[in-house]
């Protein structure tokens, strides 16, 4: 069964970078660069009928802030996601970009394997952060207020199961599907399925939005779960 490839495009103000990321993307057999721009600005105006799936955004581009055009190229090219690559490990750059919509950051710095995992991962509707970024990010965006009312969120959290209450759990520290499957002792496919439960349930859209939740609302503490799935 043919499947079509991950389309990218690539928004990066340097020639020679550019160069380097089409041929990291296009060394994986389900990838491949449609596009290529220097500036957001350009990608903006871009009338190509073909559609990118990912937009490989740099942040810094020179004289433009790539954050600046997040939101712009989410609206342009929707329903396509963007996948940010960085420099800069500050913690508040993490955050306004997860703000603005991003569904993933790489840091430069990281193995070049890395960016093709993140654009798998983001293309398949999961959100890419590394775990140690994560933490800083989730730390961040966590603002427990000093005199707390009645949660009003507790009746969603209440309708959870033990189980579905351990997945979150484990999503707040950082782990994947098959991490969760191997400590759990259950499949991929039951995790899967606990987990679009768990969004419906708490009316969220994917597992970074889940894992800012668990922060905001004390759901990071382990809890016995009943046995079987």
């Amino acid at each position: 069964m043919n499947h079509s490839p991950i389309r990218i495009s690539i928004i990066e103000d340097h020639a020679i970078v550019r160069a380097g990321l089409r041929m990291l993307i296009e060394s994986q057999p389900e990838m491949e660069v449609i596009s290529e721009f220097s500036k957001a600005s350009e990608a903006l105006k871009s009338q190509s009928p073909v559609r990118p799936d990912i937009i490989l955004l740099d942040l810094d581009l020179g004289d433009e802030d790539g954050l600046d055009f997040l939101s712009g190229l989410l609206r342009v090219f929707s329903p396509a996601k963007v996948l940010v690559l960085t420099a800069t490990p500050e913690t508040e750059t993490q955050v306004r970009a997860a703000a603005a919509g991003a569904r993933g950051i790489v840091l430069k710095e990281q193995a070049p394997e890395t960016l093709s995992g993140a654009i798998r991962s983001v293309h398949s509707g999961e959100a890419w952060i590394g775990r140690t970024l994560m933490t800083a990010v989730l730390n961040r965006l966590s603002q427990p207020t000093p005199h707390q009312k009645k949660n009003p969120e507790a009746d969603k959290i209440a309708s959870l199961t033990p189980r579905e209450r351990e997945i979150v759990t484990l999503i707040a520290k950082g782990l994947n599907g098959a991490r969760m499957a191997d400590q759990l002792r259950i499949s991929e496919a039951t995790v899967r399925n606990h987990l679009t439960s768990i969004l419906a349930k708490l009316e969220l859209a994917n597992k970074f939005e889940l894992a800012v939740y668990a922060f905001n609302n004390n759901l990071t503490e382990a809890v016995k779960s009943s046995s079987g799935n």
